[in-house]
């Protein structure tokens, strides 16, 4: 029987990371992880890793809806919902930092 979980786990008032994912017996059959910021009371996605398209890779969404996908290489989807959960964990701040930079530009 599959199970499907999908739950949010807050950083800080302005910086969460959300994910949903499809299992049988442990086996990751697909998922998203996506990290996301709170802009003027707005949730807005910033880097996301998913196993949409048929394969593991992660989206990094750029201030005008531009978006940059990028294809990761792993062994099975249990491996890469580790990757993905693991470097938004540790990379949020380096994600946002850039996101904001890269805004800053964009709106001038």
């Amino acid at each position: 029987m599959a199970r499907e979980a999908d739950f949010v786990v807050e950083i800080n008032p302005f910086d969460r990371y959300r994910q949903k994912h499809l299992s049988i017996k442990g086996k990751i059959l697909k998922f998203t992880v996506q990290y996301e910021m709170n802009i003027g009371g707005q949730w807005l996605p910033v880097v996301r890793y998913d196993t949409a398209h048929g394969f593991f890779h992660r989206d990094v969404m750029h201030p005008g809806k531009r978006q940059e996908k990028i294809y990761i290489k792993v062994k099975d989807y249990n491996e890469a919902l580790t990757f993905a959960r693991n470097d938004i964990k540790k990379n949020w701040q380096t994600y946002k930092n850039a996101f904001m930079k890269e805004m800053n530009r964009y709106e001038k």
